[in-house]
């Protein structure tokens, strides 16, 4: 049940309701939704607008798509799956009553006619209040749910069919509600708590129903427009675009955190390096938040359901003040267990951004190897400094060539780039990064709507670091991060590791509206092979397990995002001999990971994981749960007590007692000297390069020839 719309970033409104559900008992008259929610009209200002954006599409928008009557009906479709993903509030009756827009969407849209959106937007508010009622009836009054019961609860409605009828829909409202009452029981809470707490989540639910306004309906509607194009064309409200703009700028305090809407949840989907929340290490993507707090002691708010806009104006506040989230861990599968972390606002600047390097030190055959490691957070530039003339303006190529220059000066033998969950930035500096590791050529291509295409490159002979590179790779690493990493693998520069990136190969422009802005994509990007990064992204030389999925996380996971496709090539030079280099790293990194117990409890924690989120069936039977969670924290524990026993560390009688003696786990030869942190996918690295430099005759890597197109 992880359907991640991209345009939920700025459209929070359109889960109002979707959370896990209480539904009356089969048969009972629900009480009446009117005065619960407001009859919404279009504004005067949306039929302009709407005109508008369809115009900008049509001339700007890198896909060429016709407004016709197959449009329409995608458009209808989206908007449909926006309003009610998981199927749980239209009836087969309302779609075949809204079977008559399938095809005319194209000319109201043409015409600025938005009354069949706001039509079906106001049946889904009328079936959200009824929803919110039926839920605190049946908490009121009864009758209890039978958790004795066998049965399940489909986590995927994506391709299930629309309820048939009244009594149907109420049985999945029913099943919602018995699964948030068992995920809240497995927690430890007594039924009392439960009730309270989802009385109090729901009464707050249907206040902000009465809250939604045109605006907000407008929104969702144009934006089942946008995403017909792909997944980063989106239509920002004046509201909206006020908050685009505040986080643009970073100038409201906050804690660092890119946040989406994901069922009902609030959820992490990046950190801002450098940010609070990064720093601090207690939040990760995929985390859930289901409560916020102010200060040290102030009251946790159960946020589950509310509006992102709603939820982030909790977690932002003055700078150095403290506030506390109650969340779901990402990496853990029970889904009742919840933990409250403690993170002190502040603003991020470029100074906490920065490229940071330290040296990993590994003994080997008697012999000690200092292997320079270079994290980058973001492709970042001091624009403002730049354009007033600062000699010393800040930027990733600056600072990286500054850490090169110390790192030389260490004696370092070799150097790993870490690009892990950098979600790109600046093209301009991804160009310049890439420049000091070449002699000279191009770096990257730009193919515009008009089919023009710009040939980036380097124009400076001198290289800052002519030594063993790695780059490592994860399926967060996007846009600029791609870029440079397609170009250091074009050019046989490095080795590139890690999972296949995110495959963001596409630019975006800002266009102002007479009522809010829209974002459009523009161009797309190409590796001087020709090879678009859209898509599929950069596939590593060697790869390591990651825990996002191929299939649900990147760009391919999105809706309707453009293909992968070839350009011509543009001619440059490379090292032909790092490919039967890295064909024999591969073997020996592949002999060395069957012993490592580290390695080898990654990856057996990741497919476990995998699997686990595989499944669409959920037992809503009280004893099989019990028996599913005992066996999972039985497996984890077996698991940590495997790796622990071969590396000779005293075993554990508790998954409790993990954290308390997590340093006690780390090894020498997986520790950082300088900084770093444990890592077991930076530490293989480190080990893949130390196999490089022992290699014969290696010296040829640093040999560039031309290279032919592919």
């Amino acid at each position: 049940m992880k359907r991640k719309n991209l345009f939920i970033l700025c459209l929070p409104i359109l889960l109002i309701g979707l959370s896990p559900d209480h539904s009356f008992a089969l048969g009972t008259k629900p009480p009446v939704a009117k005065n619960y929610y407001t009859v919404l009209d279009p504004l005067r200002e949306h039929s302009k607008t709407s005109r508008e954006i369809i115009k900008e599409l049509k001339h700007l928008h890198y896909r060429q798509q016709q407004i016709d009557d197959e449009f329409s009906e995608k458009v209808f479709n989206a908007y449909l799956s926006a309003l009610d993903p998981d199927k749980i509030f239209f009836l087969e009756k309302d779609i075949r009553e809204f079977d008559r827009y399938r095809f005319e969407l194209d000319t109201a849209l043409k015409t600025g006619d938005t009354a069949p959106a706001f039509l079906i937007f106001n049946r889904y508010q009328k079936y959200t209040a009824d929803r919110i009622l039926y839920i605190l009836d049946r908490l009121e009054n009864g009758p209890a749910l039978d958790f004795d019961i066998r049965e399940n609860l489909a986590l995927d409605r994506e391709k299930a069919p629309w309820p048939k009828n009244l009594r149907e829909r109420e049985d999945l409202w029913r099943k919602y509600l018995k699964n948030t009452v068992l995920n809240l029981k497995l927690s430890g809470k007594k039924d009392e708590e439960i009730t309270e707490l989802l009385l109090k989540r729901y009464r707050n639910r249907l206040h902000r129903l009465r809250q939604i306004k045109s605006e907000d309906a407008f929104e969702v509607y144009v934006n089942a427009v946008a995403e017909i194009y792909g997944p980063h064309t989106q239509y920002f409200s004046p509201r909206a675009t006020e908050n685009f703009n505040i986080n643009m700028s970073l100038s409201l305090e906050g804690i660092g955190a890119v946040l989406h809407m994901e069922n009902e949840y609030t959820t992490v989907r990046s950190l801002v390096a450098g940010g609070p929340a990064e720093k601090s290490g207690q939040l990760h993507a995929g985390d859930r938040i289901t409560g916020v707090g102010q200060g040290e002691d102030g009251d946790i708010v159960d946020v589950v359901g509310w509006r992102i806009d709603d939820v982030v104006q909790l977690i932002r506040g003055p700078r150095e003040t403290t506030v506390r989230l109650e969340i779901i861990p990402a990496d853990d599968l029970d889904e009742h267990k919840t933990r409250i972390i403690r993170i002190v606002r502040n603003k991020v600047n470029l100074e906490e951004m920065s490229a940071k390097k330290h040296i990993r030190r590994i003994e080997k055959n008697e012999q000690v190897y200092k292997i320079g490691i270079i994290e980058i957070p973001a492709f970042y530039m001091d624009f403002k400094a730049y354009h007033a003339g600062d000699p010393n303006f800040k930027s990733t190529t600056r600072d990286v060539k500054k850490l090169l220059a110390e790192l030389k000066t260490e004696g370092v033998d070799g150097l790993i780039v870490d690009l892990r969950n950098n979600g790109g930035g600046s093209l301009q500096e991804a160009n310049d990064l890439t420049g000091l590791f070449i002699r000279q050529g191009p770096t990257v291509q730009i193919k515009s709507t008009t089919g023009k295409i710009e040939v980036l490159g380097d124009m400076d002979a001198e290289i800052a670091y002519r030594g063993p590179l790695m780059v490592l790779v994860n399926r967060m690493s996007a846009s600029a991060s791609e870029i440079f990493a397609g170009a250091m693998q074009d050019y046989r520069r490095g080795v590139v590791l890690g999972d296949p990136t995110f495959g963001k190969g596409t630019v975006q422009s800002l266009i102002t509206l007479n009522h809010g802005q829209l974002k459009v994509t523009t161009a797309k990007f190409y590796r001087v092979s020709g090879e678009s990064t859209q898509h599929k992204g950069i596939i590593p030389d060697i790869s390591f397990p990651g825990y996002y999925s191929l299939t649900e996380d990147g760009e391919n996971a999105l809706p309707n995002p453009l293909p992968w496709d070839k350009i011509n090539y543009v001619p440059h030079n490379g090292c032909l001999s790092l490919n039967r280099a890295i064909t024999r790293l591969r073997e020996k990194h592949a002999q060395r990971i069957k012993s490592d117990p580290d390695f080898n409890y990654l990856i057996q924690k990741i497919d476990y994981y995998k699997k686990e989120n595989r499944k669409n069936l959920l037992s809503l039977h009280l004893a099989s749960r019990k028996k599913e969670l005992e066996k999972n924290n039985r497996w984890r524990l077996d698991l940590e007590n495997t790796r622990r026993k071969a590396k000779g560390l005293p075993l554990l009688e508790k998954l409790e007692d993990r954290d308390a003696d997590k340093e006690k786990t780390e090894t020498k030869e997986h520790t950082a000297d300088a900084g770093g942190k444990e890592d077991t996918l930076l530490a293989e690295t480190a080990n893949i390069m130390l196999d490089f430099l022992s290699m014969k005759n290696r010296e040829s890597y640093s040999q560039f020839v031309p290279l032919s197109g592919r």
